[in-house]
């Protein structure tokens, strides 16, 4: 009886992270960062683009890619625009306001708060540090979420977060089972990004297409 009740004891003393405290530990590690760069790779099935991405509290954000070169995709929040040098064409879409959420999910305190309010948040297998894929020596916790909705747009994202308890790469599946592998590289916080790195001049010759995914909100 003793014994028993001992190891009842060392077990209530112990916090047991669960799958929602952890999401909530990494909500706020991001609620702490202005500003940070990475390398991205963006993996769609034999498609891989790479590039240096910039992103600035609360909704700035921009990707210089390197493959496809020259190509660039810069966001406030409120206006996408990606610049396709292949073919000369700037795509301009202005936002609705769940795609504003959407852009910023995965890298601010408030938009991981509402990953959470739209999707169900589990372990993917269990609490500890694994590999962050076969044979890889780098170790993340792995999170899985589960859409509550039809509407949202993946039915399943995996978030892997290294031990700085920053993400370092997210795999989503959409509606329609195409899986995205976004990978985050060589993370730099808080380094005082000018909001002048989110400007961007198109090249005049380039032709223009406006709101090319959806009508926006009025």
């Amino acid at each position: 009886m003793i014994l028993i009740l001992w190891i009842t004891g060392v077990v209530s003393a112990q916090e047991i992270l669960t799958a929602e405290n952890y999401f909530d530990e990494v909500s706020a590690s991001y609620g702490k960062i202005q500003d940070y760069t990475a390398n991205i790779t963006i993996t769609q099935g034999e498609t891989i683009m790479k590039g240096k991405l910039y992103y600035k509290n609360p909704n700035l954000l921009r990707i210089d890619f390197t493959d496809p070169e020259e190509q660039v995709l810069v966001t406030n929040g409120a206006e996408l625009t990606i610049y396709i040098p292949r073919y000369e064409v700037i795509l301009v879409q202005r936002l609705r306001r769940r795609s504003q959420a959407a852009l910023a999910s995965m890298a601010s305190e408030q938009g991981l708060h509402l990953l959470k309010k739209n999707y169900g948040v589990a372990y993917l297998s269990g609490p500890d540090f694994v590999p962050l894929e076969e044979r890889s020596e780098e170790r993340v916790r792995k999170l899985k979420l589960e859409s509550r909705s039809t509407a949202e747009g993946f039915r399943q994202i995996v978030l892997a977060v290294g031990r700085t308890g920053l993400i370092r790469r997210i795999t989503g599946v959409t509606i329609n089972y195409e899986e995205f592998v976004l990978d985050l590289t060589d993370i730099v916080v808080n380094q005082n990004i000018p909001d002048m790195r989110f400007e961007y001049d198109s090249p005049p010759y380039a032709n223009v297409y406006n709101d090319f995914l959806f009508e926006a909100e009025e």
